[in-house]
């Protein structure tokens, strides 16, 4: 009997913290499985804290040719960096 092998994408959080990284896929019959892959694989020196493994066929990205119509102009939106208040020096760092 043959098994059915998924791509699995595999991110790792390195720290409570910070954000899960991309760092490689693996092939994998179900996700038990991929998670236990990705383990043996990415994590073999206790480098993460956390493990997400999502099917590759899920992911939706971007596509390169219409980069411009897919992320917007910031710079009309000058809120979103609100580089031009004045912090005051008690506040420390932000």
């Amino acid at each position: 009997m043959e098994t059915k092998s998924t791509l699995w994408e595999v991110f790792i959080r390195s720290k409570s913290g910070l954000s899960h990284k991309h760092v490689g896929s693996v092939h994998a019959g179900d996700e038990v499985m991929a998670l236990n892959a990705a383990r043996d694989t990415y994590t073999r020196r206790n480098e993460g804290v956390s493990i997400w493994v999502v099917p590759s066929a899920k992911i939706t990205a971007s596509d390169l040719n219409n980069i411009s119509e897919t992320l917007e102009n910031s710079e009309n939106k000058i809120y979103r960096h609100p580089s031009f208040y004045d912090i005051p020096d008690d506040i420390g760092h932000m």
